[in-house]
């Protein structure tokens, strides 16, 4: 800080030239008391509508999807053999 501005600040806050206090502002914006539509918003967050009920069915099949790609990928590994291989280090050509 430059000297004059420590020989000014004497402890108090600066005072605010427009009258406009961010704390008080703050505080009248808090929740309500009491909110009138309270009872009125509440079954959107409860029973078939939380959060989990709300997310759980976004996917329907998915699971079942996985599983049988899974499967049909280890059938694929397992049991079908690749039957063309190319090894083009023999010096053979393939017709």
């Amino acid at each position: 800080m430059q000297p004059s501005r420590i020989m000014r600040y004497n402890g108090e806050p600066k005072p605010n030239i427009t009258g406009f206090e961010m704390r008080k502002f703050l505080a009248a914006t808090g929740q309500p008391r009491y909110d009138p539509w309270e009872r009125a918003e509440a079954w959107r967050y409860t029973g078939r509508f939380t959060r989990f009920n709300r997310f759980k069915n976004s996917f329907p099949g998915l699971g079942t999807a996985i599983v049988a790609f899974a499967g049909y990928c280890a059938y694929e590994h397992f049991f079908l053999q690749d039957e063309h291989h190319h090894d083009s280090g023999h010096g053979k050509e393939h017709h």
